[in-house]
């Protein structure tokens, strides 16, 4: 009996070991290269993000933020433009009933200094605003079409991912065009997007960092630099997809710090070909020591 125990104990251990997880660890040395049927009015109550390509990666826990999230408050995900590509961030604001309509104002706002820092730019006007809600489909006047098809692509890309974070819109339709959605628009996200931290966030040790990926065998990393530049933290996940598929990543990096400082957190990719950093994305933010 004790013999057969031991043998279906092995082969139970054999078997869990075939489906492989994500994983994640140390890098090591760090490279040295480089809705309602009726109509409803234009406005929405924000929920979860679902990752590519029906909703973007929702606003993901992290150590801290840069505000602290009341019951007279909303946060909302914003959708910039960044290197030809669009980019998220997020905001908390006075809560509102007419949350689409705040959102496309952020947006037209633009970042703020600290984004912009990033390369965040908005292409999207002031004014824009969505006439009606009816069916999940959010209905707005065409876009200006200034800086030619590429950039009212892009404006229409921002307007897109930022409305369908909202349970209410599933599409958007500009004008009388047909209506489209965050599919539409998925060759727009850059290689890595990153969701948490977000830009400006103060976090504590160890540090959330997640979004989704499309990189090399799947394999997402991150680094965290001190106010100095230098490196005091490396680590390493998979994507639930990648090489040719965007999948979700999530990994909590330690670090030690004596002192509250700025900082950053890189996520890259490491080149095949020299282990060179690639698709790096930068999110300055505030490094509190661990308590």
């Amino acid at each position: 009996m004790r013999r057969a125990a031991l043998a279906l104990t092995a082969a139970a251990l054999l078997a869990a070991g075939g489906c492989a997880e994500p994983r994640s660890g140390s890098l090591g040395p760090a490279p040295t290269a480089e809705p309602p049927a009726a109509s409803t009015p234009a406005a929405a109550t924000p929920s979860s993000a679902v990752p590519v390509p029906t909703r973007p990666p929702g606003p993901a826990t992290t150590t801290a933020a840069p505000a602290t999230p009341s019951a007279g408050t909303v946060t909302i995900e914003l959708w910039y433009v960044r290197d030809g590509r669009i980019a998220p961030t997020r905001r908390t604001r006075p809560a509102t009933p007419a949350t689409s309509r705040l959102a496309l104002t952020e947006l037209a706002a633009g970042p703020t200094p600290a984004e912009a820092a990033t390369g965040l730019a908005t292409l999207v006007a002031a004014g824009t605003a969505v006439t009606r809600i009816a069916d999940g489909t959010a209905v707005l006047p065409p876009l200006p079409a200034t800086g030619g098809p590429a950039a009212t692509r892009l404006r229409e890309a921002q307007v897109v991912w930022t409305l369908t974070q909202f349970p209410t819109v599933r599409r958007v339709r500009f004008g009388a065009g047909a209506p489209v959605d965050r599919t539409t628009y998925a060759d727009l996200l850059p290689p890595i997007v990153v969701t948490a931290p977000v830009i400006g966030a103060r976090v504590t040790s160890p540090v959330t960092v997640a979004g989704t990926a499309d990189v090399f065998e799947a394999t997402v990393s991150v680094r965290v630099l001190d106010a100095a530049g230098q490196e005091i933290a490396t680590t390493f996940t998979t994507a639930t997809c990648g090489t040719g598929c965007r999948g979700d990543y999530r990994v909590a990096v330690g670090y030690r710090v004596d002192r509250e400082q700025a900082g950053t957190v890189e996520v890259y990719e490491v080149s095949p070909q020299d282990g060179s950093r690639t698709k790096v994305v930068t999110v300055p933010v505030r490094l509190a020591p661990r308590r």
